[in-house]
């Protein structure tokens, strides 16, 4: 297995951006506007400190904890009546096996060039994390997403409405060092909230279908080749709407926004549209 460096460039990048985004926010916004003694700066910059140590706090888990990754004696079973489906290759229609990792491949999972490995249930490697999102880190990563989306969305309210209330009261006095930090900040905020919001909602819909990204453009080239062969496509671990929020989220609605992962099981197999009406599957 690979080793790899926990920290990068582009997360440096990104802790800094946050770092940089918390001071503007809470030292020279909020304080400039409403006050850090004042109840509503109080209560605007606790907040908005919540959400960013819990962005800090489900990106770095999402850095740091391993995505998936096969066990070695893994083998499919191919006789097991409880597991209906078993991913062939596109070609020769042989059991999916990695050539580069010498074993074979569970449903879900593929080989990360980055990583040198195949990582279950494999969603995309993300460079901003330096770590691939997977089947055990998926969850971590869509909730640092949100909150992160949430974070700036705050942070950049307060930013317009600190530089709308400045205009009005015709404060154009205003130090250079603040009226600097507001400039960067819009020209941060603007951008990585509109990416991360698209982000967000991405991954909201993949949930939703219960694919990943992978799973997502396979679909795509197999819903054309069932079209020209007059069949329907369906991908077989949608769910429905529910089923997939649970399987991935989690079965308690209160727990979909903490990065919890203790529901997920294995990743070695899933629930697919053919075993639905089983009351229970393991995984």
């Amino acid at each position: 297995m690979k080793r790899r460096n926990v920290v990068s460039l582009p997360i440096a990048l990104v802790l800094s951006v946050i770092g940089f985004i918390y001071y503007a926010t809470v030292f020279v916004v909020i304080d400039g506007w409403m006050g850090l003694r004042t109840s509503d700066g109080l209560m605007n910059a606790a907040a908005f400190t919540a959400l960013a140590v819990m962005s800090v706090l489900t990106y770095a888990m999402a850095i740091v904890k391993d995505p998936g990754h096969v066990p070695s004696s893994f083998v499919p079973d191919v006789e097991d009546p409880n597991s209906p489906l078993h991913e062939i290759k596109r070609k020769g229609g042989d059991l999916r096996y990695c050539q580069k990792c010498s074993r074979y491949k569970p449903p879900r999972a593929h080989h990360c060039r980055v990583c040198r490995r195949c990582v279950l249930r494999m969603d995309h490697h993300c460079v901003w994390i330096n770590n691939c999102v997977g089947h055990s880190n998926y969850k971590v990563f869509f909730v640092f997403v949100l909150y992160a989306v949430i974070a700036c969305i705050h942070s950049l309210v307060l930013l317009v409405g600190s530089a709308a209330h400045d205009v009005h009261k015709d404060q154009h006095q205003s130090e250079g060092s603040f009226k600097t930090s507001y400039i960067i900040s819009g020209v941060l905020l603007v951008p990585l909230s509109l990416a991360l919001s698209i982000l967000l909602g991405w991954h909201v819909y993949l949930i939703f279908h219960n694919k990943t990204t992978i799973e997502y453009h396979e679909g795509v080239r197999a819903m054309w080749l069932a079209e020209k062969v007059g069949n329907v496509y369906q991908h077989p671990y949608n769910l429905g709407i529910y089923e997939n929020l649970v399987s991935v989220l989690g079965p308690n609605i209160f727990s979909w926004i903490c990065p919890t992962t203790g529901h997920i099981g294995s990743g070695l197999r899933f629930r697919t549209l053919y075993d639905t009406s089983l009351p229970t599957m393991p995984r």
